[in-house]
């Protein structure tokens, strides 16, 4: 690897420290960058960048390389932003640091990393691996499950997975921060950071209200029962269960509600009781704006596993394809809680095939 030049995104945290201190020691000439995204609120709000930058500045001054800094907020807002509001407008719980991964970090980051600063390679502290079979780069799992970022990273394509490093994917978090206090590194038991950057855990409620205008209405039954209030249908998800703010009401044994259906002409959010409620499960999904990372053996009626939503576990399905955009997958068994504007991503074992948007569930009737 000598004389190959790679540039390493770094937020500050311990994944993308010690990816620099791997990529040393394997022999490239390493540089670091610090990429901001976001400026609203910056003084104030938990994305705000400055400790975070700081920190990078520190790990590349002990490694004895230059950080380069860059600012994307532009280019954040309008390609990830606003589409973040659109979804959640049109009813969807859109995933945006799976937009960002495409047309930041690997959209105007990649192209500003390979052909401007002339790098051989990106790289990032992702949890994900790249592996070569037949000289095809492909998209493999975390060694550390758990950790695993494969599902945030579905849109990349094999051209451009042979520019791109992860260097900590073969490792488990315990053993980079192992290896981070080995080297002394000063933010070895840095937090992970949790929740939407631009929001952070837990405020999504008074975060959205700021941008989305929303009006209050009618908490409904499935039989059209009118049983409370809700505060704006953007601030709800299929399947949630808490925060609806109806109890067990109208049940003696305090049976939980869940959110099954928002109706925006209405300007109603659908309930039912019980976590087995059969409203609540799916046979399927329409899905679109599909992206495989390669086009091989992608076959209709192709049987293989899929993830609807991050951290979940995989489940078996077969794809058929609709059209050239589109798929319906159908699952081995019902499923709950499909939320249209959420990813799907495939997987043959660990290798990541691809995914999309789930734009309709499938009912179960």
């Amino acid at each position: 690897m000598k004389n190959k030049k790679v540039i390493l995104a770094m937020s500050g945290g311990v994944d993308s420290s010690v990816s620099a201190h791997i990529l040393l020691n394997l022999g490239y000439t390493v540089s670091g960058i610090f990429m901001k995204n976001w400026e609203e609120d910056d003084t104030i709000n938990y994305c705000a960048s400055s400790k975070d930058l700081n920190d990078a500045k520190q790990v590349c001054q002990k490694l004895g390389i230059y950080l380069h800094e860059v600012n994307f907020s532009a280019e954040y807002w309008d390609n990830v932003f606003e589409n973040f509001l659109l979804s959640h407008q049109q009813g969807k719980t859109p995933n945006p640091d799976i937009l960002c991964n495409k047309k930041i970090k690997f959209g105007v980051l990649f192209d500003f990393i390979i052909y401007q600063l002339q790098s051989d390679y990106i790289a990032t502290g992702h949890y994900a691996q790249i592996k070569y079979f037949n000289k095809k780069p492909m998209l493999i799992r975390s060694v550390d499950i758990n950790k695993d970022q494969s599902y945030f990273l579905y849109t990349l394509s094999s051209e451009k997975l042979k520019k791109i490093l992860f260097p900590i994917g073969h490792l488990t978090k315990q053993e980079v921060r192992t290896i981070a206090k080995k080297i002394k590194l000063h933010n070895a038991n840095k937090k992970d950071s949790t929740g939407i950057c631009f929001i952070g855990p837990n405020k999504n409620f008074h975060f959205l209200s700021r941008f989305i205008s929303s009006r209050k209405g009618n908490i409904v039954t499935e039989q059209g029962y009118i049983i409370g209030t809700h505060n704006g249908l953007i601030n709800y998800t299929i399947g949630q269960r808490k925060k609806i703010g109806i109890g067990g009401k109208f049940d003696k044994k305090n049976t939980p509600w869940y959110v099954i259906s928002k109706n925006l002409m209405k300007n109603s959010l659908i309930v039912a009781q019980g976590h087995n409620n059969i409203r609540l499960f799916s046979i399927g999904a329409i899905i679109f704006n599909v992206h495989w990372i390669h086009k091989l053996n992608i076959l209709n009626g192709l049987v293989c596993t899929v993830k609807t939503r991050y951290r979940q576990k995989d489940i078996s399905c077969q794809i058929f394809f609709i059209n050239i955009f589109s798929i319906k997958i159908i699952f081995k068994k019902p499923e709950s809680s499909i939320t249209p504007g959420q990813s799907v991503v495939f997987y043959s074992q660990d290798i990541c095939l691809g995914g999309g948007i789930i734009t309709q569930a499938i009912p179960l009737y």
